[in-house]
């Protein structure tokens, strides 16, 4: 195939592959239904992008059934019109998992799983392995700090690192030779329906490692784990599993802790982002890379290296006056994780959310878990639910969460479009924009907001 057309080209995870077909020669075009930061780079590094659902608009070069592949993401629904022609056509249409898993069987694919945690877990893994004596590729599900991407190429390594997302089941087209399980908190149930077949797809999941490799599940989940004879299967947490810490310190803004390991212990690790979350996180992330050759001292050089991920606990103002962070948290769990670390890093101070939650069957589902979570912070701004691939659902609101927020919390229902007047009319502690829609959007007008009182 010379031509690959991308249908949702500005996706995180699509824009990944679309670097690699790039990098490979290839012509690639494709369509998105907004222009973004993301798009914009990609058509910098040579991709064809348009934004309105229109076949007049397909590229010349990508209308040969025989000679291209097209890929989509599950957001976009069947009736979409170019969808739609390519069916029609005879094109090879794939989703971005089937060709995810096309990359696993070719290569030794290190994938990492879970609810939440995989983002960060697997880029700290990716950036671990590429600057060892292994190297590797990567499909990331965030933007590397490390490397102003979410995408790694090497010309000589046989390791792929790839975020295996749960979403539609994407993840059940990947074979990977490793997996990291992170967490199995129930999620997507408008696709799901029920807690029990979502823990079922994880389940599944872990029946697709390769003989020979390893399974890594973090210690206490709920799913049952079942790997095809000769899959080894370890344990890992931050107080207890076959890879665990010893020795945590937090103290002046550092991080440390020891690796206890089976593969052997690796002493006086450093996180070069220190929150810590990513103590969970990095266990995971080494353990994986241990288990496939990286030595102490790369371990210990990829963890202080390590700078994070856009949107995951990224920092975009620190200073002796202000904190303002950006979390992509959007389940429960991760709200409620990214509080803790937030208020272990900056206890005795003032903490501010200001959340944006994340569609409405998420919010259906789990309002109480929601409010139970950000009940741990001082203050709780609410803005109206983003609603991504969906539509309104009748009763279902940001209110729901409101009102069942802890009796103590100081709390407010603010409108999007209001967020930045709100910002110049008070002042702030710490302050984190939670949420997985739009609202980082206006990060960098909020923090210029606070720099400047």
């Amino acid at each position: 195939m010379d031509a690959i057309y991308f249908i949702g080209a500005g996706g995180i995870g699509m824009s990944a592959i679309a670097r690699y077909f790039i990098k490979q020669g290839k012509f690639v075009a494709g369509y998105d239904k907004t222009p973004s930061k993301l798009t914009e780079q990609l058509i910098k590094e040579g991709m064809h992008i348009h934004y309105e659902d229109n076949v007049d608009l397909i590229p010349e070069e990508c209308r040969d059934p025989a000679n291209t592949l097209v890929i989509y993401t599950p957001a976009i629904p069947e009736t979409h019109t170019e969808r739609e022609y390519f069916v029609r056509n005879g094109f090879n249409i794939k989703k971005r998992a089937q060709v995810l898993g096309m990359l696993t069987k070719e290569n030794k694919g290190l994938c990492v799983a879970g609810t939440h945690g995989k983002t960060t877990t697997s880029t700290m893994c990716a950036h671990i392995m590429h600057q060892s004596h292994l190297d590797c590729n990567a499909f990331l599900g965030g933007i590397s700090k490390n490397y102003g991407t979410n995408y790694i190429l090497s010309d000589t390594s046989e390791f792929v690192v790839i975020e295996a997302d749960e979403f539609d089941r994407s993840f059940h087209w990947l074979r990977p030779w490793m997996s990291v399980i992170t967490s199995s908190d129930p999620d997507h149930l408008d696709i799901y329906g029920t807690k029990e077949a979502y823990l079922e797809s994880f389940h599944h999941y872990t029946t697709l490692i390769q003989p020979g490799g390893a399974l890594i599940i973090h210690t206490g989940l709920e799913m049952k784990a079942e790997v095809p004879e000769g899959v080894k299967t370890y344990t890992y947490g931050v107080e207890a599993g076959d890879f665990h810490a010893e020795n945590i310190k937090i103290e002046n803004g550092e991080i440390t802790f020891d690796l206890i390991s089976p593969v052997e212990n690796v002493t006086n690790i450093r996180l070069g982002q220190p929150v810590p979350i990513n103590i969970d996180n990095g266990i995971g992330a080494m353990a994986m890379a241990q288990l496939n050759g990286c030595t102490p001292d790369e371990l210990r050089k990829g963890m202080e290296t390590y700078k994070g991920v856009d949107r995951r606990f990224d920092f975009a103002l620190r200073d002796e006056k202000h904190v303002v962070i950006s979390d992509y948290a959007h389940h429960p769990k991760e709200i409620y994780q990214s509080a803790k670390s937030i208020k272990q890093v900056y206890n005795n101070r003032h903490i501010t959310a200001i959340f944006q939650p994340h569609l409405y069957t998420r919010t259906r589902d789990f309002y109480k878990d929601f409010a139970e979570a950000l009940s741990q912070l001082d203050e709780v701004i609410l803005c109206d639910i983003y609603p991504a691939r969906e539509l309104p659902i009748p009763g279902v609101t940001s209110q729901l969460i409101y009102d069942r927020l802890a009796p103590g919390v100081k709390k407010q229902m603010i409108k999007k479009d209001e967020v930045l007047d709100f910002i110049k009319s008070r002042d702030f502690d710490v302050l984190v924009i939670l949420g997985a829609g739009d609202l980082d959007n206006y990060v960098p007008e909020i923090t210029k907001i606070i720099q400047e009182k």
